[in-house]
């Protein structure tokens, strides 16, 4: 049996850049027809310039001009091995109190057609690799509304240990609380 063109192992995590703007919006019009939002963070991408957007994530790592309720991260982008934008992650460098509730130090998302297919466990285990190398954490918290049967297994899979459940201020929903050990 031949393996499929495209596998999550061929899959490469990237920071974000300039020259990655058409796989970018390819994925952000794919979300925004299934309903759903590409980076919920900054939805102004849809009125600014792509390198405007791109300097934003820039200085979200960078901890420059943040809102009162971010936290400095880094931003990944998952690619095939054919240059499509898979997915994004977000590592968090440190916890504010609403993200000890929801949030964690890693939030990540698959493009809606490529999910179920591993990639979003690759990202999350690149992710937490990412983390792993910076040397500043010797645990990760990854969070997921409980009713996110398959985020649940992603975070299991990578070494998440359950820690308990919480209700989102955000949205009044469960949220499941996971802790990964470096």
């Amino acid at each position: 049996m031949a393996l499929p063109a495209h596998t999550s192992a061929q899959a490469a995590l990237v920071r974000p850049g300039a020259g990655l703007r058409a796989p970018f919006l390819e994925a952000a019009y794919e979300y925004r027809d299934a309903g759903e939002e590409l980076d919920p963070a900054f939805p102004a991408y849809w009125n600014a310039s792509f390198e405007e957007y791109v300097k934003q994530l820039d200085d979200l790592a960078q901890g420059r001009h943040l809102p009162f309720s971010m936290v400095r991260s880094d931003t990944f982008w998952l690619l095939s091995g054919d240059g499509r934008l898979i997915g994004m992650s977000r590592l968090r460098g440190r916890l504010s109190r609403s993200l000890r509730i929801e949030g964690g130090h890693i939030g990540y998302t698959i493009r809606p057609s490529e999910r179920r297919k591993g990639y979003g466990t690759r990202l999350c285990a690149l992710t937490i690799e990412e983390a792993r190398k910076t040397g500043k954490f010797t645990r990760l918290l990854i969070t997921c509304d409980t009713r996110n049967t398959g985020s649940a297994r992603i975070i299991e899979k990578n070494g998440g240990i359950l820690e308990n459940y919480v209700i989102s201020p955000r949205s009044g929903r469960q949220v499941s609380r996971y802790w990964v050990t470096l």
